[in-house]
């Protein structure tokens, strides 16, 4: 084993359908304290299962966290003299529950909430700011939490004169400007849920073969919206032409949800869709279509992604007018995340590069080239707002940025002469050691991330959890460790390691699909021989080691137990405990066809290969399972399933459905509990 540490210099630190359950629901009252019994209780409408009677002990009394300040959205204006934002206060990680759209001045020195129609306490949320092409104003979406209705609305850019331009009944998001001040948008009109598969999905009723709402393309004139593209496409993203005659993007017919997996590039011109580019293969999904200034070109990242917004591949440019693709960075070792022209007519690409983020120029997008690394440091940036948000002809950007140990702020400036326009977290502090890793797997080299706490070890070694991210096309990019389950943990006396295993964003697009029809196999590998590197170099108590994570990270949880004794307990989130009957239960089944090579229906086997209850009766570890009863992408019966398995075989465990929530978690009572009990589980068999 060859083994590489780094650890993380912060450089100046820059800087994170439908399913419907099934299930019964019975309604008891929840206990005063986290209880867990022989026989079933719920939590609200929540299901809980236990082979065993435990009641928690209370842990150590802190002091309440100081709210962590999210900013969502950032928008700088063309004249690069104001940013507007949506935010506020964040508690356990979740998205903040008050939102506020905030305008400052580039150079600092003046700061307007604009008072909104709904106030403080019958609050709602404002989305999507877009700037017009003169400075003057800014435009943005507003909705009431719950509701599927929109507003849209436009203030001064000194927060007065607030007016409603449209009230519509449905979904708008994606607000931009023409080049002749046009305002388009994506609408959907007759919303039945929130647009994407992580959003809480609709009671299962009616006729489920009805054509689902289609968003779409839409422009708003005189108080009303003339649609673009056709209703019976579903367009994800798209970006207006330079002349203001029509737009590209991404889109498929059908069910939202469903099939991004299998969307293609179109050109939606005055009368017509016509398709661009059609992937090559079930392997290559589409991103981030972007035109060049000249209108000649689109340019757009192409690969194995396995949700929608986690983007990951390779560049691919081609005629505006139609033509072959050509892949700008074929055998690139890294992964490109986001896209943009820059002012000068140059593409230029924020690159994840094992643990680096890169701002990265590829010049004008026609040929293949080696990239001209503009930036890079061990930071995250929020999406791609270092790209979007530029003001042309300074190219000055505002964006958020963070790392592990900093928090996030808004910062503004050219690029690699950034600064801090807002300094609202600078009371936060995150005083744990990072080390970036890597370590040989089979034939690749993997990196992850290990987290040490400040508090001493009992005995000079401490209990470690593997953390495994979601995706699998994903990556753990430094965020800071601000409120939520990583901290408590770390607060705890808990050392953290997060590993990139293949199947990841980083290293290329070989190594993103190595894990195709092989779920759970070398994955799992990469992890633990992960573990041999991190026990090697730090005091960490080999017999103390526990696993967890959410989405795929839940279904690692679900499948290592399975597989290997080395985990002394076991936290599974959104897991999938079999594929099989997951694949006629989720509301996203298009995402399977890429990684398994075809349905359920012609190949179970493949599918039988990777599931944990295929090797149900080899677990030994105590599990606790949680999911959201509405969740889409890794439907609530899957944990249920696997639940229920484990009772049976008498493994102490506990199920845990929680009422109203999709595949992320929005409720901060939900986020607090689900904390808590995390970390009593761990308490429980770790120490």
């Amino acid at each position: 084993m060859t083994l590489k540490v780094r650890s993380p210099h912060c450089q100046r630190q820059r800087n994170d359908n439908d399913y419907y359950p099934t299930i019964r629901h019975y309604k008891l009252p929840m206990p005063s304290k986290p209880r867990l019994a022989l026989s079933a209780f719920p939590f609200s409408r929540a299901i809980l299962f236990a082979s065993f009677t435990l009641t928690f002990g209370a842990a150590a009394a802190a002091p309440p966290p100081v709210p962590q300040h999210s900013f969502m959205e950032v928008s700088i204006s063309p004249d690069a003299r104001n940013v507007a934002s949506v935010e506020g206060d964040a508690a356990n990680s979740g998205a903040p529950v008050v939102r506020d759209l905030v305008i400052r001045s580039a150079d600092g020195e003046t700061m307007t909430t604009v008072a909104l129609p709904c106030g403080r306490v019958n609050q709602c949320w404002p989305s999507s700011p877009a700037w017009t092409p003169d400075s003057r104003k800014i435009t943005f979406a507003l909705r009431k939490p719950g509701s599927h209705a929109r507003a849209i609305y436009q203030v001064n850019a000194d927060g007065s004169n607030l007016t409603l331009l449209l009230a519509f009944d449905g979904i708008v998001d994606t607000l931009k400007y023409g080049p002749r001040g046009q305002l388009a948008m994506l609408a959907t009109a007759g919303a039945t849920k929130e647009a994407g598969a992580t959003e809480a999905g609709a009671p299962l009723t009616g006729d489920l073969d009805e054509a689902p709402p289609e968003q779409r393309i839409a422009i708003l004139e005189k108080g009303t919206l003339r649609w673009i593209s056709p209703a019976s496409l579903f367009v994800y993203e798209y970006d207006w032409r330079p002349d203001g005659e029509g737009f590209v993007g991404t889109a498929a017919p059908g069910d939202g949800d469903k099939n991004w997996w299998v969307a293609k590039l179109y050109a939606f011109d005055r009368a017509e869709a016509r398709v661009l580019y059609a992937p090559a293969s079930p392997q290559q999904q589409l991103a981030m279509p972007k035109i060049s200034r000249d209108g000649k070109r689109v340019a757009f990242i192409a690969g194995i992604m396995s949700d929608f917004g986690a983007t990951g591949g390779d560049i691919y440019t081609l005629p505006l007018t139609g033509g072959s693709a050509v892949n700008l960075t074929p055998q690139l070792p890294a992964s490109v995340i986001s896209l943009a022209w820059s002012c000068d007519g140059h593409l230029v690409a924020g690159v994840l590069a094992e643990d680096q983020t890169q701002l990265v120029d590829f010049g004008n997008g026609i040929q293949p080239r080696h990239g001209k690394i503009m930036w890079q440091g061990q930071e995250s940036f929020s999406d791609d707002q270092p790209l979007l948000n530029n003001a042309c002809p300074t190219d000055t950007a505002a964006m958020v940025h963070e790392s592990f140990n900093h928090p996030p702020e808004i910062e503004i400036g050219t690029t690699g002469h950034w600064h801090d326009l807002t300094h609202i977290n600078k009371t936060l502090t995150a005083p744990f050691k990072v080390q970036s890793v890597n370590w040989n797997s089979d034939q690749f080299k993997v990196q992850g991330w290990l987290i040490l706490p400040t508090v001493a070890p009992a005995g000079g070694k401490s209990p470690l959890i593997t953390i495994v991210h979601g995706g699998p096309a994903s990556a753990v990019q430094p965020r800071f460790i601000g409120a939520g389950k990583n901290r408590t943990l770390l607060e705890h006396g808990y050392a953290l390691f997060l590993p990139n295993p293949r199947g990841s964003f980083g290293q290329g697009e070989a190594f993103t699909a190595a894990n195709v029809r092989d779920f759970g196999y070398g994955d799992l590998r990469d992890i633990l021989s992960g573990l041999d590197a991190v026990t090697a170099i730090a005091p960490i108590d080999p017999e103390k080691i526990g696993i967890t994570g959410h989405s795929y990270g839940g279904y690692m949880t679900m499948w290592a137990v399975t597989q290997s004794n080395r985990f002394k307990a076991a936290v599974a989130d959104a897991g999938i405990s079999n594929w099989q009957s997951y694949y006629g239960e989720n509301g996203i089944d298009e995402w399977l066809i890429p990684y398994f090579g075809t349905s359920v229906y012609q190949d179970p086997a493949i599918y039988a290969k990777s599931s944990p209850l295929t090797f149900i009766r080899q677990i030994h570890t105590p599990t606790l399972s949680i999911v959201g009863d509405a969740d889409i992408e890794c439907p609530a019966p899957q944990t249920q399933e696997f639940g229920h398995a484990l009772k049976a075989l008498g493994i102490p465990s506990a199920t845990i459905i929680y009422p109203d929530e999709g595949h992320h978690f929005h409720d901060p009572v939900h986020l607090a509990d689900r904390d808590k009990r995390t970390l009593e589980w761990f308490d429980r068999y770790l120490r």
